[in-house]
């Protein structure tokens, strides 16, 4: 039995952590970063903490563990990570529905996972819908940015309504892809 919630404790943002350092491009080999996805980046504690509030980022548990989680990141925050700082530059720039997007009430996935035990049943699709229970009386939009290499991640992002809004090359030649949900 999967309970869907949000980070309450000090050990929960700890089970982030672990969980997002085992699916780390870098920690995962590259077939099954092609077949299992993967995430970019490595947050610390201190700044996981931070993101936290004022909205606290989504989590799954399956008696007591973690099974996955998104992360909640306000534009507010865009320098907390220098590595996404490109992607709120482009955000800033994009026009969607006629209005540029930087000026839109929109706030960022900072990152979304799901423990390997827990692939295929649907944990990705709950996480976002409790996202969207939670941030859809605040926000407009959420947004996030996908490795163009993760084909797992696209599919899903674009399975649960994602949409393709902006693809760019980062001044280290990585491939990205915006995707954006409107609420």
């Amino acid at each position: 039995m999967l309970d869907f919630g949000v980070v309450k404790k000090e050990e929960e943002l700890q089970g982030i952590l672990d969980l997002q350092r085992i699916n780390l491009a870098n920690a995962v080999s590259i077939e099954e970063a092609a077949k299992e996805g993967f995430v970019t980046v490595e947050h610390d504690f201190e700044t996981l903490k931070k993101l936290n509030n004022p909205y606290p980022h989504v989590i799954a548990k399956s008696a007591g563990a973690l099974a996955g989680y998104a992360l909640v990141m306000l534009k507010e925050m865009r320098e907390e990570i220098p590595v996404l700082v490109p992607m709120f530059q482009q955000i800033d720039r994009i026009v969607y529905g006629e209005k540029i997007l930087g000026l839109q009430n929109y706030f960022t996935i900072g990152q979304i996972c799901v423990g390997k035990a827990y692939r295929g049943q649907g944990v990705f699709r709950r996480l976002y819908e409790e996202m969207e229970k939670r941030m859809k009386p605040h926000f407009d939009y959420m947004i996030t940015e996908i490795d163009a290499r993760n084909i797992r991640s696209l599919r899903a992002h674009a399975k649960f309504g994602f949409q393709n809004i902006k693809e760019y090359k980062s001044e280290d030649g990585k491939s990205w892809v915006v995707v954006l949900y409107a609420f």
